[in-house]
This record gives structure tokens, C-alpha cells and sequence, in this order.
């Protein structure tokens, strides 16, 4: 794994927020065909860039992913 790799994941997992606006993580490993430790160094690669919002979701536990809106 290197940073060229994680910054192809992380444009996977931005594009896929960009078609439906927030997503949980198993929708995102369902659009993206990631798996866990690929979609979780997407996600911080694309949060250390402040171009996501992660949130947990009360009911269920699972995080929610949006892109930061500017």
C-alpha cells in the first residue's frame, strides 16, 4: 500500500459521495468494492483534507460519510 494507492481509493470513495450525498460505510464498500481497510484509509485520507463529515448514527452505530460542503 502507498500514497498513490490510498489517494485512488480516496477518489473512488469521493466519488461515490458525490452521487448520493451521505452514505454509510457498507454502501460505501457496496459502490466502491473497497474493503474495510482500504475504504478506512480513504476515509482518512479524505478527512485529513477536511473534505468529509463523519458521524455515527445512533440507532444502528455505523458511520455516516458526507462530504463537506463548501
Amino acid at each position: 500500500m502507498n500514497v498513490e494507492t490510498i489517494g485512488n481509493w480516496a477518489g473512488l470513495v469521493w466519488n461515490a459521495l458525490n452521487e448520493a450525498d451521505v452514505l454509510g460505510v457498507k454502501q460505501l464498500k457496496k459502490m466502491t468494492k473497497l474493503k474495510d481497510k482500504e475504504i478506512f484509509a480513504a476515509l482518512g485520507w479524505l478527512a485529513r483534507e477536511n473534505k468529509i463529515t463523519i458521524e455515527e448514527n445512533a440507532e444502528d452505530k455505523e458511520y455516516l460519510v458526507a462530504l463537506v460542503q463548501e
